[in-house]
């Protein structure tokens, strides 16, 4: 591992441990040269599926592309990152552990519902309303009575 300061092809780790619930490997190293220390991740990769999406077209899974989406539903909300890493990490580790090597869109947008709606329902109503393509205060409405009546699943599914 090259050091990210500056550029030497040696470093040591000197403490690894793996991340709860997730499939990721937490180092932390230091610089032989500099003596810098800095953190790394690993993740395999080759595992995550691809992601079937409604029009039938498959696409890697992409954690940042989860983590982004789960950022915006959150904007400006009393939800630290580190709670949406947790979020994300479960979703992920929901993923793997169906040991499917697809899945469909619409699986994966359920399971952020699913996550958010713990979370925090303002980011469950943002996302939700992105993701169902809610185009009437109507559906709104239905939205709201379903995160008020705690019913768990929605019967919705999301628009085409």
């Amino acid at each position: 591992m090259r050091c990210p300061f500056c550029d030497h092809p040696d470093t040591k780790v000197i403490d690894a441990r793996n991340h709860r619930e997730a499939p990721v490997k937490r180092r932390r190293r230091e610089c032989s040269e500099c003596g810098r220390r800095f953190t790394t991740y690993e993740r395999i990769e080759d595992l995550l599926p691809m992601v079937v999406k409604r029009d039938g077209r498959r696409e890697a899974f992409e954690r940042l592309r989860l983590v982004a989406g789960i950022q915006k539903a959150c904007e400006k909300r009393p939800v630290s990152i580190n709670d949406i890493e947790e979020t994300v990490s479960r979703i992920e580790r929901l993923v793997l552990d169906t040991g499917e090597r697809e899945v469909p869109s619409i699986r994966l947008g359920e399971l952020v519902r699913s996550e958010l709606r713990a979370l925090d329902p303002v980011a469950w109503m943002r996302f939700s309303s992105v993701y169902l393509n809610f185009e009437t205060i109507e559906e709104f409405g239905k939205a709201l009575e379903e995160l008020e009546a705690g019913s768990g699943e929605s019967a919705d599914e999301p628009a085409e």
